[in-house]
């Protein structure tokens, strides 16, 4: 039997870039992977512009709740995505760790955040989903 492999993407407030991976890999893979996603210090809510674009996707993703990464996370994960290379995480991943530099869209409106949207779906393309 084998299991569905666990991907974590990590952003700094868990508001945008991770949200943003998390839900294009959902949408893009199906059952093949398990998507979750963390931040080093998490904001409030996800950012409304980020909701917005993954909604024309046809995804809601305005009600998920920005929470921080736990140890637990990078133990039970077996890829970790850091959406912006080098983020101190509180322990050593147990998976592979995969850094991709992608800015962040916190002041952005949805304009300005669909290029993104189109460049972090084009990596988990030919990053993930070519495995």
């Amino acid at each position: 039997m084998t299991t569905t492999p666990t991907v974590l993407f990590i952003c700094q407030h868990n508001a945008g870039r991770s949200q943003l991976g998390a839900a294009l890999l959902e949408h893009l893979a199906g059952d093949r992977f398990t998507a979750t996603s963390a931040g080093l210090a998490p904001a409030d809510e996800v950012n409304p512009a980020i909701a917005a674009t993954v909604a024309e996707l046809g995804l809601d993703i305005s009600g998920r709740i920005p929470r921080s990464v736990t140890e637990a996370d990078l133990d039970t994960a077996d890829i970790v995505v850091l959406m912006k290379p080098g983020l101190a995480l509180p322990s050593v991943p147990r998976g592979e760790v995969l850094e991709w530099s992608f800015p962040n869209p916190q002041s952005w409106d949805a304009e300005a955040v669909r290029p993104m949207r189109e460049a972090v779906a084009a990596k988990i393309q030919s990053v993930l989903l070519g495995r």
